[in-house]
């Protein structure tokens, strides 16, 4: 994914599936397409989910803790992995 939506969202009270759907739902509006993947903090991504609807999650060191980067999967990078 080169670019993306970047969603920050601190509250412990809200699972991590509202936060992504709620990052989801921005993106849409935003972008005016569905988002197809989402990066989170390897220490955010502690329940055992690998998508929330049509979003897969990823792990990333890189993205910061309490913030999603959300946004549609690189075509080349899906080639990749398969």
């Amino acid at each position: 994914m080169k670019e993306g939506l970047l969603w920050f969202d601190n509250d412990p009270k809200r699972a991590l599936a509202d936060k992504v759907k709620r990052a989801a739902s921005c993106y849409q509006t935003k972008f005016h397409r569905k988002p197809t993947v989402c990066y989170v903090n390897l220490i955010d991504l502690n329940e055992p989910l690998e998508s929330v609807g049509s979003v897969d999650l990823r792990p990333a060191k890189n993205v910061l803790r309490h913030h999603l980067w959300i946004g549609v999967e690189d075509p080349s990078r899906k080639a990749e992995a398969a």
